[in-house]
């Protein structure tokens, strides 16, 4: 038996940007993941975020092309190669930016993790890594989690699964969560991925709930990104930035966020 696909979407494109899940939409039925854009930035033609700032959740960005620039309010900044990772926890307030570097196009995913109450309003903190510090097994790079025989540098409280996959023409792969894991979804950067009868394009797959292994046969040379998870047991409290499991965390973290809004102001950083 294989899981059926419970819905799919192509998302919503704006500019360089593709929406694939939102907390107030998909991110229901997938979260801790709740959040996720396929991006592709061009260099030198105002392709940066600006500075912006988040709580209560974890971004993760993975490069599959080109070069990204990024600092951060915790002091971090520098550039993330193609197949490089960001992990930047915001818990109780941070803020970010990031864009093209070195001339070249920037193409790749950006997810948002819901994080759990122990790390929602805790100290903001984040993890980059080089191509060559993420753990592979098979065509499977891990970016969170573990899989097979790879564990990644990334740990998140969380039980969860984030894998970045390349498959040749005809390949045939087969994930089998990690017990518990009933929440499963693939999006696809290029090529598409056959699954019983269906084939899934350049969209956004999410998986009937439950505990049995998907199957995937490539169509053409096939590049993804697939997480798989315990389903986050949290209500989604939304802010314009933020994402909490309570009414007072989200205030928390929305007064931490003025408070380094403020700071940048007036030291005119922003």
């Amino acid at each position: 038996m294989n899981r059926n696909i419970a819905f799919r979407t192509q998302g919503n494109t704006r500019g360089p940007i593709t929406r694939l899940a939102s907390p107030g939409d998909v991110g229901q039925l997938i979260k801790p993941f709740v959040f996720l854009d396929r991006f592709r930035m061009e260099a030198g033609r105002g392709g940066k975020m600006g500075m912006h700032p988040h709580s209560g959740i974890a971004t993760t960005t993975v490069i599959l092309e080109g070069a990204m620039a990024y600092r951060e309010t915790t002091g971090s900044e520098g550039v993330l190669h193609t197949g490089g990772v960001e992990w930047m926890s915001a818990g109780n307030g941070v803020w970010h930016d990031g864009g093209p570097a070195e001339n070249v196009p920037v193409h790749g995913f950006q997810l948002w993790l819901a994080l759990p109450p122990e790390d929602e309003n805790g100290p903001a903190h984040s993890q980059y890594l080089a191509a060559e510090h993420v753990a592979g097994s098979g065509p499977a790079r891990v970016i969170l989690g573990r899989y097979g025989d790879a564990v990644s540098r990334i740990q998140p409280r969380a039980s969860l699964t984030y894998l970045h996959v390349k498959l040749r023409d005809g390949e045939r792969w087969s994930y089998q969560p990690p017990a518990g894991h009933d929440v499963a979804w693939v999006a696809l950067a290029d090529g598409g991925l056959r699954v019983g009868e269906a084939v899934i394009g350049r969209e956004l797959a999410v998986f009937e709930e439950g505990g049995l292994a998907i199957d995937f046969v490539a169509e053409g040379e096939t590049e993804f990104v697939l997480g798989s998870a315990v389903k986050h047991p949290h209500e989604l409290v939304t802010g314009y930035y933020s994402v909490h499991t309570s009414e007072a965390a989200l205030a928390q973290g929305e007064t931490e966020i003025e408070r380094i809004g403020s700071q940048l102001r007036s030291a005119n950083l922003m």
